[in-house]
């Protein structure tokens, strides 16, 4: 199975952006590729499950994901099955007001994927490697830069 793997710190504390991160349906604020995050329900061990369409070397992927391991302000692991499978994870480790945020993506590539885009399973992986890089880019630009991300529908009634 691939893994992808980048981190980055932060200057801001590790419960706000753990609380942000947490909200799976703030993620398409930051995640290139995610293009929607739908019947997010809040699961009992304060994650979420929900529903997901994403983007990957230009096709169109669904499926649904699950919260698998939570620990506030330390460790939230996340399940996607669907189109492809997927173990998501972000890791939170907090010092002097900073954070560093670790993002890891274990999964398959997709089948259709590689039967319909001419890309080699290396270029693809590449492209996701840089796409975890900017995932933590766009995150820390929005605590450092004060960026306000516009407010996130409650989908967990759905």
């Amino acid at each position: 199975m691939p893994q992808v793997e980048n981190e980055v710190i932060i200057n801001a504390p590790v419960h706000e952006i753990y609380d942000y991160v947490s909200n799976t349906g703030n993620l398409t604020q930051i995640w290139p590729s995610l293009l929607e995050i739908t019947h997010q329900t809040l699961l009992p061990n304060g994650g979420y499950s929900y529903r997901w369409k994403y983007k990957m070397a230009g096709i169109r992927l669904s499926g649904i994901g699950e919260s698998v391991n939570v620990e506030p302000n330390v460790l939230l692991r996340t399940r996607n099955i669907g189109d492809f499978e997927s173990l998501a994870t972000f890791k939170f480790q907090s010092y002097n007001n900073r954070t560093r945020v670790n993002l890891s993506f274990d999964y398959k590539l997709p089948l259709l994927l590689l039967i319909s885009n001419k890309l080699s399973e290396n270029i693809i992986l590449r492209m996701n490697s840089k796409e975890a890089g900017l995932i933590l880019d766009n995150l820390r630009i929005m605590f450092e830069d004060n960026v306000s991300p516009p407010p996130v529908p409650d989908n967990t009634r759905h």
